[in-house]
């Protein structure tokens, strides 16, 4: 009952509230990163949800689009504003993905949707992070995040698919909140990409 109609309900109403409450916050860094980032505040991604189901997910642009003199990108280091810093290392980039969650394509809590060309390089185990729709905040996320295998990524993805409850969700939301608070998990050099996955030998 909780996993298919509670939790959409609750998902809804918790990020409406967010949003309502945060909406200064909102405003003021997108006025930031539109300034430093020539007129684009947000960054739009294709990503795989619930079913593998495509939607754009929405973040706050840390990066500007400077490339070199044969029109590549440059490194992300050299990308990475000054206010593009600040709103990574206070996790607010995720910030309006509180807007993909209104509008039913992600929940609070669940798996972080990754890319899609992940999606054919899943095993029939790793799969399964896609029977729930993708969260803001996951299992892997307060475990762990970047310091995890994409194996113990996808372990307790599926350990969550496997578990979903209320008090699960409040215990992720709670940790959270205390990791971004005390910037535990948090890279300092946070521009760094992590290593593509390249699909699994299991």
């Amino acid at each position: 009952m909780y996993k298919n109609q509670l939790k959409p309900v609750l998902d809804f109403t918790v990020a409406l509230v967010a949003f309502i409450l945060l909406s200064p916050v909102f405003l003021v860094v997108s006025l930031l990163l539109a300034i430093s980032n020539n007129g684009k505040p947000f960054f739009f991604q294709r990503r795989p949800g619930k079913d593998g189901k495509i939607f754009k997910i929405i973040k706050f642009k840390s990066m500007n689009d400077k490339k070199d003199k044969d029109g590549n990108l440059l490194p992300d280091y050299d990308r990475l504003t000054f206010v593009g810093k600040i709103v990574r290392k206070t996790s607010l980039d995720e910030l309006p993905q509180l807007l993909n969650v209104l509008k039913g394509d992600m929940s609070l809590v669940g798996p972080r949707p990754l890319l899609p060309e992940y999606l054919p390089l899943y095993n029939a185990i790793q799969k399964r992070r896609h029977e729930v729709r993708p969260g803001i905040t996951g299992w892997a996320q307060v475990n762990g995040r970047n310091a995890l295998s994409w194996e113990e990524k996808f372990h307790y993805d599926v350990e969550y698919v496997d578990h979903v409850s209320f008090v699960l969700d409040m215990k992720i939301i709670l940790i959270t909140l205390e990791k971004v608070y005390k910037r535990h998990g948090i890279n300092p050099n946070n521009y760094v990409s992590v290593e593509p996955f390249k699909g699994s030998s299991v």
